[in-house]
């Protein structure tokens, strides 16, 4: 029994040893960051070249760099980080499509205290966005004819 299972586990580290790891290519690039202020909500767009083939969110305290795990300062008590699997900065070339501050606090928002990159790695992009108001609540969603993804930050 020992040794078919160190066979199935030697088999199964081959296979994860040789298995190429996916390219970045053809994925959404991030051309421009933009905000807004509206009534009730404060808007950040993501504008795009594609769609991100799937998106994860997540409500913390703090951030952390994917790839370094260091922390990543933003101002603001309550952060959204949404992580976009299929999307990168860069395009197929690895050449910068947004080349727009990656760590910085919107000018004109009194809710959104900050915008930041939390990941940006083998076309997975993770930006976060910090409130300061613990009522707050969010929306993402997707918008084309240009294509986009909107982060809503709704305050009672």
């Amino acid at each position: 029994m020992k040794k078919r299972l160190g066979a199935v586990l030697l088999a199964v580290a081959a296979v994860f040893t040789f298995v190429p790891v996916a390219s970045a290519q053809g994925h959404a690039e991030l051309t421009n960051i933009r905000t807004g202020k509206h009534d009730g909500y404060e808007r950040v767009v993501l504008d795009l070249n594609g769609l991100p083939s799937n998106s994860m969110s997540r409500e913390a305290t703090e951030v952390s760099n994917c790839a370094s795990g260091n922390p990543v300062p933003m101002a603001g008590n309550e952060v959204l980080e949404t992580m976009f699997f299929g999307a990168a900065s860069y395009d197929e070339n690895y050449n910068p499509t947004y080349t727009g501050p990656r760590n910085f606090v919107p000018q004109g928002l009194t809710n959104v205290k900050g915008i930041a990159f939390t990941c940006d790695f083998e076309a997975t992009m993770g930006i976060a966005v910090s409130y300061d108001n613990p009522n707050s609540w969010h929306k993402v969603f997707t918008l084309t004819n240009p294509d986009r993804v909107v982060i809503d930050i709704y305050s009672y």
